[in-house]
């Protein structure tokens, strides 16, 4: 007979079902997430904690004619789910399988398609809008959490709301913050009541009424409306809301179905931009989330009886985050005008230690990137000297602060970027692989990509010296397992290394690609095949003399970078040869012009020729296209 779970095709199912059997839903539901996240990974405890609130939005909304926007979209499986993907949730973050995130490609259900944060309001503004302008009658609501009103784009999406008035629901989804503790009968009822039909149409009438009375009507009006406004702020958060123009009703309890979908039958009808604040907990229904939310946020492949994950990362060396975060910690003690700011990632990005340990020179600026930088030019111009540490695909969002706010002023101002080139499962949302390109041509950064941890400790001590903004991006995963540097020296600014010496071509490789170069190089050598290898380091300013001197003596060369091919660093390597007049064939291996789905980093390196079989086959090419072009000439 199967499951109740396995009956929902779509919502259209789960609207004919009887009320008390939305809990066994609800049940099954979390059972299927936590069995596929166990053996997948994923964002485990946001999905958990909206399961109700989910089953809620699809028994009162018409989706996909309604349009449902989930902010970041961690919070999305259950919707996945409800949704016609109950096939291929097994594949979820694979390759070649389902997204982790609302994807428009993958489904009419999914309005919007997301992975960074703040973006569902202004998204759902947008669409609100534009169905007015064709008149349409569908209904659009934003669900947002808590930690995402710390980023400025959400409240530029409130502002602009309450001032088109267009008809909208937003529901804060509070499972972190605790905005509120007025959690309870009071103020459930008052949710409820207040967003009735009958009270909403009461509250208009009255005001009508009020505002006819000779002399003072309006002044009663304002009145009654000052009284409402102390009522609510008595009892709830509202007024901020209130203050950007929305109806505000909350809070309610976010897994209470039946006053979630009475509650949302109500504002669906409301005129206007409506928030509604539900207070959910994160990892609902599995104890060990439930326990530690911050630990099942993210998290890979897990034992569902201990919560337990398995394995960890391959290999035995430890993480580059964890490398940069116990160097930066020693660099601390060196230099007291060390200050490491994240915009809330500080378990991520490895920082934990270091605020704890520093608690004076630690900021967490919430998930506010522009804010970070900006913040940091301004600590810089007090004499610090600070590390904005984010990851590659976030630091997009604050370009314009990089260029304006410390490059321009040429401020010492350290940018160390995790999770940079391909990041895994979490897909094209995330991968850091545009860097290179976004940041090189900025005037007075210098930007440098270690071939290993070791390298790592020296660019961050190279970078804590410098008077220039400094950038340096690490990848997501362990290093090689080496030695790790107690005292540190740093690197000259601008110099590679000649790592290999042949005379039949040249690779110039950064990062990860480095190691693969060196792999090539020696299989290429049983085959007759001999290359030289420069680890560049530097993306700017490049070794031009050691790339120069190097080039001369070769036939070709051949450019690895686990970066976007358009203005990356192998363009970097074509303009420099092109400005010094050396013509030879230049082969650029890298990400082509398309986003890179989702998969581990090896299926994605395997797929993209970004390995050491991938710099063989290129090589091959361009001694075969060399062999060719001498033949021609005799």
């Amino acid at each position: 007979m199967g499951t109740l779970l396995s009956q929902i095709k779509s919502p259209a199912e789960l609207k004919k079902l009887a009320k008390h059997q939305l809990g066994t839903v609800a049940e099954e539901l979390r059972e299927q997430i936590i069995t596929t996240v166990a053996a997948n990974g994923g964002h485990l405890g946001s999905s958990l904690g909206v399961v109700e609130l989910t089953i809620a939005l699809h028994r009162i909304f018409d989706s996909p004619k309604d349009q449902i926007i989930w902010d970041v979209g961690h919070q999305a499986y259950a919707h996945k789910l409800l949704t016609g993907r109950q096939d291929q949730f097994e594949t979820l973050r694979q390759l070649n399988g389902i997204s982790g995130f609302p994807k428009r490609g993958e489904s009419e259900y999914d309005a919007f398609g997301v992975g960074h944060s703040s973006t569902s309001i202004s998204a759902a503004l947008g669409m609100a809008a534009g169905r007015d302008i064709v008149e349409a009658d569908s209904k659009v609501v934003a669900v947002i959490g808590d930690g995402s009103l710390t980023a400025g784009m959400a409240f530029e999406g409130l502002n602009h709301a309450g001032h088109l008035k267009q008809k909208m629901v937003v529901i804060l989804n509070d499972n972190e913050m605790s905005i509120s503790p007025n959690v309870g009968a009071l103020s459930s009822f008052m949710s409820r009541k207040m967003t009735s039909k009958s009270f909403i149409r009461f509250k208009k009438e009255t005001e009508n009424i009020l505002s006819y009375v000779p002399g003072f009507g309006r002044d009663l009006v304002n009145l009654a409306k000052r009284a409402e406004e102390s009522l609510k702020s008595f009892m709830t958060p509202g007024m901020l809301f209130e203050g950007f123009g929305f109806d505000y009703f909350g809070p309610i309890d976010g897994h209470n179905i039946e006053e979630l979908t009475q509650t949302l039958r109500n504002v669906s009808q409301i005129k206007g931009p409506v928030l509604l604040h539900v207070l959910t907990q994160k990892g609902k229904g599995y104890e060990p989330a439930e326990r530690n939310p911050p630990k099942f946020h993210g998290i890979g492949a897990f034992n569902t009886e201990s919560g337990e994950v398995k394995g960890g990362k391959p290999g035995s060396a430890v993480s580059y985050t964890k490398v940069f975060g116990e160097t930066l910690i020693d660099l601390a003690r060196e230099d007291d005008r060390i200050v490491a700011i994240t915009a809330a990632m500080a378990e991520g990005t490895g920082l934990n230690p270091f605020s704890e340990l520093f608690p004076t020179r630690f900021f967490d600026v919430g998930i506010a990137e522009q804010h970070a930088v900006t913040f940091a030019a301004g600590l810089a111009c007090q004499g610090q000297r600070p590390i904005v540490t984010v990851y590659s695909t976030f630091m997009q969002r604050a370009y314009d602060q990089v260029l304006h706010d410390v490059c321009l002023q040429n401020l010492p101002v350290t940018f160390a970027l995790d999770r940079g080139g391909l990041v895994g499962a979490d897909g094209p949302t995330h991968h850091g692989v545009f860097d290179l390109s976004f940041l090189r041509h900025i005037p007075n950064l210098i930007f440098a990509v270690p071939r290993n941890e070791v390298e790592l400790q020296r660019l961050m001590k190279t970078a804590s010296l410098s008077e220039s903004p400094f950038a340096y991006r690490y990848r997501r995963g362990n290093g090689f397992g080496l030695p790790l540097l107690d005292d540190i020296e740093p690197l000259e600014i601008g110099q590679g290394e000649l790592l290999r010496e042949g005379d039949d071509g040249l690779v110039i490789a950064v990062g990860i690609m480095v190691g693969e170069a060196l792999l090539a190089a020696d299989q290429l050598a049983e085959q007759g095949v001999n290359i030289s290898v420069i680890d560049a380091r530097y993306i700017k300013p490049l070794d031009s003399e050691l790339i120069i001197s190097q080039g001369e003596k070769v036939p070709f060369v051949v450019t690895a970078e686990e970066n976007a091919l358009q203005g990356g660093f192998g363009t970097s390597v074509l303009e420099l040869l092109s400005d010094t007049g050396l013509t030879l064939p230049v082969l650029r291996i890298g990400i082509p012009d398309h986003f890179v789905g989702q998969g581990t980093q090896a299926e994605l390196r395997t797929q993209l020729g970004l390995d050491a079989e991938g710099i063989m086959n290129t090589v091959r090419k361009a001694v075969t296209q060399s062999q060719n072009q001498k033949v021609e000439l005799a």
